[in-house]
């Protein structure tokens, strides 16, 4: 195997580097700056003001006017926190930066790192993968294949039909999050590490909990989904050349 998978397994990097990935990728969202202030919720507290509210026994609620007979006035709370309508105390700001920055010398390794997991039987087992033997590298091949009913048969080749049986089953989220478009929680299976544009980039997408990657896209939280390390990866022959020739995730030296 190249020098990447001989570097030391740090989880601690891993860790710092997936939350980075997921961190860049959060949309930022925010409320409307004219949110719950829309209308005139202003009301006087002055003693000789037309339409005041002084001497009528009420809190100093913002207060907009729905009605009124002659002088006596018919109020409604509005614009202050806690009136029906009215702005949210501490909204969520548009302007919050979520990016996490991350050295790039310090990423390349938390890859390396994270590659070397993949090796360690122990590591891939106590993840939840269920495999009869560890297989990490196997013949270009399987890049060639168009059907996915040909990828399922691959598992059974590889004796993984245990595991193809794991990442089938899934069950319903607990909690308010099954209302909000993901009401399923589904197990990550196996990754692809392929040399470039294939067939199986496709054809392996209908198997939920399986990814395919091209090698050079590879990152953290590919081979160590929820920053949880030893996920089962299997490199194909062009993958690693690629990997030894380029010599990936290594810090390059300038001339």
């Amino acid at each position: 195997m190249p020098a990447q998978f001989d570097e030391e397994i740090r989880a601690d990097l891993i860790k710092k580097a997936v939350l980075a990935i997921q961190a860049n990728s959060r949309q930022p969202y925010g409320a409307k700056p004219s949110a719950g202030q829309r209308q005139s919720g202003e009301i006087s507290r002055r003693r000789r003001k037309y339409r005041g509210s002084y001497g009528h026994g009420i809190s100093r609620v913002p207060r907009k006017i729905l009605w009124r007979r002659g002088r006596q006035m018919g109020w409604v709370g509005a614009v202050a926190p806690g009136t029906v309508g009215g702005r949210r105390a501490h909204p969520p700001q548009l302007t919050k930066i979520w990016e996490h920055k991350m050295n790039v010398k310090e990423r390349r390794k938390a890859i390396r790192s994270a590659m070397a997991a993949t090796l360690n039987a122990d590591l891939v087992k106590q993840r939840g993968h269920e495999f009869k033997q560890l297989v990490n590298v196997v013949d270009s091949k399987i890049e060639n294949l168009n059907k996915t009913k040909d990828v399922e048969s691959l598992f059974l080749k590889f004796g993984l039909e245990n595991e193809l049986a794991r990442i089938q089953s899934k069950k319903i989220r607990v909690g308010k999050g099954k209302n909000r478009g993901r009401p399923y929680k589904k197990k990550k299976g196996p990754l692809f590490v392929v040399s470039g544009g294939c067939n199986l980039l496709r054809s392996a997408k209908n198997i939920p909990g399986v990814d395919v990657c091209v090698v050079k896209d590879l990152n953290v939280e590919l081979l160590a989904p929820g920053a949880d390390i030893g996920r089962l990866t299997i490199f194909t022959e062009k993958a690693i050349e690629i990997l030894e020739k380029d010599k990936l995730f290594f810090n390059k030296v300038k001339k």
